[in-house]
Parts: structure tokens; sequence; C-alpha cells
């Protein structure tokens, strides 16, 4: 009888699982579908009002979009109010966005237009830029990654924490649930520095202390480029972005769990950052590679690297969807490169893409915008 019952308690629990996936697929978009954008709050001032953000939202729909990533997490600072960033750090919020919320703003403006929102955490282990560690290392010098002289761990002008450090990926969790749990958002994202570590680091007191004991004593290879240490700080990086996973889905399965890292294998070989694991392992419900070059044929060379077959993928479920740079800087795509970016990416099968960023749709009086307008609204 106790069999029985626990036979048919296992029925339900499993068909209420299917059921809870099943609502979540009819709710969300395709992701092969997606025609997306990033938010930012950099050369950008989109997030400064409700009404500049209720504007971009309306805009967004009204030319095809579908997908919206805006940025929470940059230069040390939430854009949202956080309590776990006023505990620790008492920095609530930016200072530019002080006394509002604009994450809530924007994720009600852009369901309002049918959009999903899928919370950007653009800095990831960064610490800072150019602030020699900022505030972070400043209260949390145990915190910092190192490099094999000693130095604290910086390339490209950015500093980093110690990604490998249980108590860094404890804070950079619990500000990603933070948002999952306080917000009604459709997703959430790490990039080329979530999960992400430069490869020259891995030498702080901890970090070597960890490999030793997993090592029978040995310490970690001076050749920051050895392969097996290499993989090594590369597994660690795929566990934490499990855990990841797992705790999103652990609170709300609904909310997906996308990743934009740097392309492969140049991300692994500078960054560790080993998506083709997370895509094998289960831990990615999107992939979305920058694909940033800035002439058609380095493109469509970099986009082919990325199939498949090339990257001896298996599992065939989880989508990939190319990151195209639309604008950085000085830099915006000329028309001709966009159309033809786009015929690349349908000829190779993608049937949408994300475009950093979202100025580089309104400049020169919406010029890329009015590219892409009527070959995204026929895609309705």
């Amino acid at each position: 009888m106790r069999k029985s019952f626990t036979s048919i308690l296992n029925l339900i629990l499993i068909l209420s699982l299917f059921l809870l996936i099943t609502a979540c697929q009819e709710d969300q978009l395709q992701p092969h579908d997606w025609r997306g954008v990033w938010i930012t709050n950099v050369d950008s001032k989109v997030m400064d009002s409700k009404e500049s953000i209720d504007e971009a939202m309306k805009f967004l729909a009204d030319n095809g979009f579908n997908v919206v990533m805006p940025v929470v997490w940059n230069d040390a600072y939430t854009l949202y109010p956080s309590k776990i960033m006023k505990t620790m750090f008492d920095r609530e919020i930016s200072p530019r966005f002080a006394n509002r919320d604009p994450l809530k703003e924007l994720v009600e403006a852009a369901h309002a237009n049918g959009l999903q929102v899928i919370a950007w955490f653009e800095y990831g282990f960064a610490s800072s830029y150019k602030k020699n560690g900022g505030v972070l290392l400043e209260k949390k010098p145990e915190w910092a990654a190192k490099d094999r002289d000693g130095n604290l761990l910086t390339k490209n002008n950015f500093e980093w924490m110690n990604a490998y450090h249980p108590d860094v990926q404890d804070f950079i969790l619990s500000l990603i649930m933070e948002v999952v749990e306080n917000y009604d958002i459709d997703g959430i994202q790490g990039d080329d520095r979530l999960p992400a570590q430069p490869i020259h680091g891995g030498y702080s007191d901890y970090t070597v202390k960890l490999y030793k004991s997993e090592h029978e004593g040995n310490i970690p290879p001076d050749d920051y480029r050895d392969k097996e240490w290499q993989q090594w700080r590369g597994n660690k990086l795929n566990e934490f972005a499990k855990k990841v996973y797992d705790t999103v889905k652990a609170a709300k399965p609904c909310v997906l769990v996308t990743w934009a890292p740097s392309v492969y294998p140049w991300c692994y070989d500078e960054y560790l950052q080993d998506w083709p694991a997370w895509i094998e392992g289960g831990y990615a419900d999107i992939v979305i590679p920058q694909v940033y070059r800035y002439d058609i044929d380095a493109y469509k060379k970099t986009l082919e690297g990325l199939a498949r077959d090339k990257l001896n993928l298996k599992n065939t479920d989880t989508p990939i969807i190319p990151a195209v740079l639309l604008n950085v800087g000085s830099y915006l795509m000329p028309e001709d490169m966009l159309k033809e970016t786009i015929e690349i990416n349908r000829e190779a099968g993608y049937n949408g893409e994300v475009f950093f960023f979202y100025e580089g749709l309104r400049k020169l009086d919406n010029r890329n915008a009015k590219v892409l307008t009527p070959l995204y609204k026929g895609s309705k």
C-alpha cells in the first residue's frame, strides 16, 4: 500500500513538473526567433527616466523586436535598489538612478509592449576599471584575483575578483537571485565576464591552496597556458555556471538562464569560458556568442566556426543565437553590412540575432532600425 502511494506521488510530481515546463515553453518566445538588443547605462540615456524607458520599449516593439536585455550590474553598482549591496558595501544603487528603480520601470514597460526581459549582469566577476579594484576589493581584499607575480589580476584595464573563491561566487549568485526573486523577469544573463577569469590569473593564495588540495600538494604551473591548469580553472567556472543554473531553476523554473560569451575557442584560451561544455552539461537555455566583427568576411568566417559540428556539440536542443556588433564608441555598422549580416545569419539557419546595442538603432535618424524593421515586422 505504501509503495503504491509512493508511486502515485512520484507520478504526480513528474506530471506537475511536465505541466510546469510546458507552461514555461508556451509562455516564452521561441529562442530561435529572438530579435533582441542590449540596453546599457554607458553612452545611452534610456534608463535615465521612466519616460525614456517607455519610449524605448515602444520603439523596439514597433520595429519588430521581441527581447530586451537591460544591464543590472555594472561598475560595481546595481541598477536596481539592492539590499545586498547596501548591506555589504553601503551603495544601494548607482547614484545616477537614486530614488528610482529603473529595472522595475523597464520590466513593466517591456511587458506592456510584448517584450521579454533578460537581466544582464554585465560586470560579472570584474571588480573595477582602472580603479585598482575599487570599492569591492577595498572592503574585501581577500576577494582579489592575482596573477603569477602576485599582482592584482588585470586585463584590458579591468581588475578582477577571484572567480574561484566561494565568497565571491556566493556574492554574485546572491545578486542574481535578488533580481530573480524580486522582479518579473523572463531570464538572466552572464556574458564575457560571467563566468569568466583571464587566463593569466589563478595565483591567489586561496586558489593555490585549493589546487594543491586536489593535486597531492603540487602547486600550479608558472605557465598559465598549461593545458591541465587551464582545464582545472575552466572546470571550476563550469561548476559555477551549473550552480547558477540550478539555483535559478529551483527558485523559478520558467526563468531562462542565458549566456553571452565571446566566440569559442578564443573565449576559452583567454577567459577560460568553455561554453560548449555548458551546452553539453545542460546548464544553458540559450547561448549568444559575441560574433563582433568589423567586416562582413570576418563575420561570416567567425560564424561558420560556431557551427555545431565544428564545436562537436551533441546536444542539439540548446539554441545558439549570434550577437552582432551594431555600435560601439564612434563605430556604427554600415547599412549594407547590416543587411548582409542578416542574410548570412538566415542562410546559416539562424532566425534571429541580438544586437549590441540599442543606440545603434537610433543614430542618424534611426537609420539601422529602418533597415531591420521590414525584416523584423515580417517575422511576427
